[in-house]
């Protein structure tokens, strides 16, 4: 695993809760076992292809709120880290 204090450049595959606020990215896979959660995240619009942008960051790391699709959506760090994404 990546150390959080390393640059990620464009093009990069990482997981989502490495990204910083103001960066986006892609998403390549949901990186998954549980179904309820996959669930929960494929019906909140977070499917392959869809961009994500980190918007805020909670003082104390968690959660964060991300933007996709025209909406504001509010993730716990750890389903953050499920969630497989190309840098943008």
């Amino acid at each position: 695993m990546k150390n959080k204090h390393m640059h990620i450049v464009a093009g990069e595959i990482v997981r989502l809760s490495l990204l910083k606020r103001g960066e986006q990215g892609k998403v390549i896979s949901l990186q998954n076992d549980n179904k309820a959660l996959r669930r929960r995240l494929l019906d909140m619009g977070i499917t392959k292809g869809v961009k994500i942008e980190i918007k805020k960051i909670a003082p104390l790391g968690d959660p964060i709120d991300v933007k996709l699709r025209g909406y504001e959506l509010c993730l716990r760090k750890a389903d953050m880290a499920e969630i497989m994404v190309e840098k943008l």
